[in-house]
């Protein structure tokens, strides 16, 4: 008896893994069956199964309906919208008019996606106080699920009010493009002081209460000792394979962004030469008068 006790153990717990399997792919931020808007939390129990999942960015309502049928489960309004969106050199001029204006378009593109608003530079850096009049706009008059602000231990006091009222915030190390100025665009935490500085803020944002940390343009082995060392979700760009999520600037996947794009970079499309094709075709219709015809025109 204790012979075939034993023998049925282990088809026992086979059964019992098999089922929770198949509970945890019903619960996959991508390719999941729940239709319902992603939160914090789900992005948390991700880290706690070892799923991996996608961010990218969005700032405009039909572009972030596509999105949000694709199934990506995080959309980030980025500062980022600077540069490839509004026309800027950097993200630096990027207000929180324009954040909460085109943050609202985003929200209302999708259902299911939570949708991240960054908090863009100088609406925060006064102090907590502050921080919490912008997330708070971004959270009443946007809609947005969550706030991402730059800076670990130096942006402490904001996380902790933030939470503290409320409001979900995402933390940004690495290189931080607000900061362009004086950190330029160059990777951060090579040697070891600049390493134990990145895992000392990591830290500290996940003892403010942040559910989420991107890293960007961090050394690869860095990233995944930030990832192994923290209970709350890395999101990676330039960061290597290990974080337990990847975000890319969507006009920079869709081959959108002119230019060289950066090495961390994978083009997934070539829509600008499609749109560019799409437009010359339309100008030639209309100057060779083919366009419109009879089916186009109404009597």
């Amino acid at each position: 008896m204790p012979q075939n006790s034993a023998a049925r153990t282990p088809a026992a717990g086979a059964e019992k893994s098999a089922a929770q399997q198949a509970t945890d792919s019903s619960k996959a931020l991508y390719g999941g069956k729940s239709t319902r808007r992603v939160t914090v939390r789900d992005l948390i129990a991700a880290k706690e199964r070892g799923e991996k999942w996608p961010m990218l960015t969005a700032y405009d309502a039909m572009t972030a309906s596509v999105f949000d049928e694709a199934g990506i489960p995080v959309l980030l309004v980025g500062d980022s919208m600077g540069n490839c969106h509004l026309g800027y050199d950097t993200t630096v001029p990027v207000t929180l008019d324009e954040m909460t204006m085109l943050s609202a378009a985003v929200v209302r593109g999708t259902s299911r996606a939570l949708v991240v608003g960054d908090l863009p530079f100088g609406s925060y850096q006064e102090g907590a106080v502050q921080a919490l009049r912008s997330a708070t706009r971004l959270v009443k008059e946007a809609g947005v699920g969550a706030v991402k602000l730059e800076g670990g231990e130096r942006s402490l006091a904001q996380t902790e009010l933030l939470v503290q009222s409320g409001i979900p915030v995402m933390s940004h190390l690495g290189l931080t493009p607000q900061s362009v100025n004086t950190m330029g665009y160059r990777v951060q935490g090579r040697g070891d002081e600049d390493a134990h500085r990145l895992l000392r803020d990591a830290k500290a944002a996940e003892a403010a209460g942040a559910f989420a940390v991107v890293l960007e343009l961090v050394p690869a082995e860095l990233a995944a000792e930030v990832s192994r060392s923290l209970h709350i979700p890395t999101v990676g760009i330039g960061a290597g394979p290990d974080c337990d999520a990847q975000v890319l600037v969507y006009t920079d996947m869709m081959g959108l962004t002119p230019g060289k794009m950066p090495r961390f970079v994978k083009q997934y499309a070539d829509l600008r030469a499609q749109m560019v094709s799409a437009a010359q075709g339309f100008a030639q219709d209309v100057v060779g008068g083919t366009f419109p015809q009879e089916e186009h025109t109404f009597h």
